[in-house]
């Protein structure tokens, strides 16, 4: 990749580091901002923005700031070099002179081979900042160390003094690899979460943090430790997703084994109930290791073990609809071939059902309760089975989002449960 012209600007990139220590997230969102430590700040001033479209320009402001304005939507664009792989917060310095809330939102490597568009930070409203400029800020954005091209997207009337990363926690490797024998007759336990411990299993779960909208525009925000969100009650893990909590539209919980324990190949499942009503969106599936930031999909490949959206769902009966996909980078959305299988499960929500893959070296089939409803096989390129390379689990539930929120959010409903009794991997003997 190579840095783009700047048009008249002075190219400007400040990094400085400074104290490293823990990160936790406190029980209001004052707390959280204050608990967040930052292990590395990158400062991109308006000076440095390069090329836009013909619908912003640079302005001086009257107290010698440089911002950007938008006279009409638009995009400006901005290098950043990273230099630590991490989630990062990104804070925008902002503010719009239309008497009206506007959008904004970063788009990262906007000039990626695959014509694919990364939104990492959700879309942003300058909600009360008219005239005046405020400091926008979102959690968890993944970033890798190298160069990120950015475009910044704004409606008319935004105007833009700096942009600000700060390393809310770095990426880490998993040190573990677990790799099942598949050859056998049966299958046999080599690694499980039975939920029977007081608190949730940190030596096996990692929490991901943030409001990103990750990857889909989703509305939650993923807390750490917290016991509203995520907790173990009657030997059962529940992911809570909670309106209006903390100053967020939603908190919940997404936990993985990435930075603990990853898989590669046997038997993962899960026993679980999903929520019904219409806005959430429940998930148990693996993720590639080699996933650092969203380019690194679909590339690592993904296996959707289950995924449910409360939309699909009869509210009274808990009968909905349980969904299988494979992702990689012969077969995914954007190219709209990605393998998928649908079945119709009774009672999701009050009912616990088994949900399960098997995953081999010439295969991978999905099950219900032990009924087949997915299976894919082609192994025949890198592109098309990356499925040769570790995987991690992740247990998610979100609200809203691209798909979750296809149909809005049920307004009645301020909690959102899911219930998981266990999760195990097999390898055969």
């Amino acid at each position: 990749m190579r840095k783009a012209d700047i048009y008249g600007l002075l190219g400007y990139l400040f990094l400085s580091i400074i104290a490293m220590s823990c990160n936790t997230l406190g029980d209001s969102k004052s707390n959280m901002e204050e608990k967040k430590q930052l292990l590395l700040e990158i400062l991109v001033e308006a000076e440095s923005f390069n090329e836009s479209n013909d619908q912003l320009k640079s302005i001086e402001y009257q107290d010698d700031i440089t911002y950007v304005q938008a006279n009409s939507d638009g995009w400006i664009t901005l290098d950043v070099n990273v230099s630590i792989p991490g989630r990062y917060t990104v804070h925008v310095h902002t503010s719009s002179n239309e008497s009206k809330d506007v959008i904004f939102w970063l788009e990262d490597y906007h000039d990626n081979k695959d014509g694919r568009t990364y939104n990492i930070t959700g879309n942003i409203y300058t909600t009360g900042s008219y005239n005046g400029f405020n400091t926008y800020s979102v959690d968890g954005t993944p970033l890798n160390s190298g160069l990120h091209r950015m475009k910044l997207h704004l409606e008319k009337g935004s105007k833009v003094d700096w942009i600000r990363f700060n390393l809310l926690k770095t990426h880490k490797i998993t040190p573990t690899t677990l790799t099942q024998n598949t050859k056998g007759s049966s299958w046999e336990i080599v690694w499980s979460d039975e939920f029977d411990t007081e608190n949730v299993d940190t030596t096996k779960w990692t929490y991901d943090v943030g409001d990103w909208g990750w990857g889909n525009n989703e509305l939650q925000y993923y807390t750490e430790v917290r016991e509203e969100n995520a907790r173990i009650e009657d030997g059962n893990l529940i992911i809570e997703a909670r309106k209006g909590d903390l100053g967020n539209e939603w908190t919940s919980a997404r936990l993985t084994t990435r930075g603990k324990t990853s898989f590669l190949y046997g038997r993962i499942e899960f026993r679980a109930k999903v929520p019904s009503y219409k806005g959430n969106w429940a998930a148990g599936w693996t993720l590639g290791d080699e996933y650092v930031d969203e380019l690194s999909w679909p590339y690592c490949g993904e296996i959707d073990i289950l995924e449910s959206v409360g939309f699909e769902m009869d509210d009274e009966t808990g009968n909905g609809i349980a969904h299988a996909s494979t992702h990689c980078g012969a077969y995914y959305f954007k190219l709209g071939n990605q393998p998928t299988g649908i079945i119709e499960v009774e009672n999701m929500n009050n009912s616990y059902h088994i949900y399960a893959v098997e995953w081999l070296p010439t295969g991978i089939h999905e099950y219900v309760d032990d009924r087949l409803y997915a299976s894919y096989n082609d192994t025949s390129t890198d592109l098309s089975w990356p499925f040769s390379k570790p995987q991690n689990i992740i247990l998610n539930l979100a609200m809203g989002g691209g798909w979750g929120g296809e149909h809005g959010i049920d307004e009645s409903v301020s909690s959102q449960k899911m219930i998981i009794d266990y999760v195990r991997v097999y390898e055969l003997r």
